[in-house]
């Protein structure tokens, strides 16, 4: 089974594709976790996004793409989990034809919905426990780098959830219940996959 979790920011992604790493065996394919570990690879791919990164830059979808059929080649477990791909409706056509290619179907797309102020609320008061409990917080979780991620967010991944609405993949959950309810949604829907 291959889905793509959608959310903004702060929503639980993470969280969620971790429980189903756990309880379904699925292999998680996070785009940054990818650039990361491809970085220090020492591969030639490694090379190129090192190369790229190191300048500042941002790594082209041609890159992510390969990084992803990388993964694609490898041990599927029950499925694959994309976090943060895609992120644009190019990027969402590249998986498609990718999944296609590699004769993969993409089973499922859950939105983790949420309310903005709530989880700006959330986000603030998750770094204000950390930090009173001795450690660090994210660089960017306050208030107002919170709310511009959001509105990037929206910006450039919005158009995705029509886009998988009209494909029929598009199943919403809510991103803000407790975690084991919002585990307990997302194997609903895969489920009834």
């Amino acid at each position: 089974m291959n889905i793509i979790l959608l959310g903004p920011p702060g929503a639980g992604k993470g969280t969620q594709a971790q429980i189903l790493v756990e309880v379904r065996d699925m292999v998680q394919l996070s785009t940054g976790d990818m650039l990361r570990a491809a970085k220090t690879s020492g591969t030639e791919m490694g090379k190129k996004v090192a190369a790229i990164m190191d300048a500042g830059e941002l790594v082209t979808d041609e890159i992510v793409i390969g990084l992803i059929e990388e993964k694609l080649d490898g041990e599927a477990g029950g499925g694959f989990i994309f976090d943060g791909f895609p992120r644009t409706l190019g990027q969402a056509d590249a998986l498609g034809e990718l999944l296609a290619r590699k004769g993969h179907n993409l089973d499922a797309v859950i939105e983790l919905q949420v309310n903005d102020d709530v989880l700006v609320d959330r986000i603030v008061g998750r770094a204000a426990e950390a930090v009173a409990a001795g450690g660090t917080a994210r660089a960017d979780d306050n208030a107002e780098s919170l709310k511009i991620r959001l509105m990037e967010y929206y910006k450039k991944t919005s158009p995705l959830l029509g886009y998988y609405y009209a494909k029929g993949d598009l199943q919403a959950v809510d991103g803000l219940a407790d975690i084991d309810d919002v585990a307990a949604s997302i194997a609903g829907v895969l489920d009834q996959v």
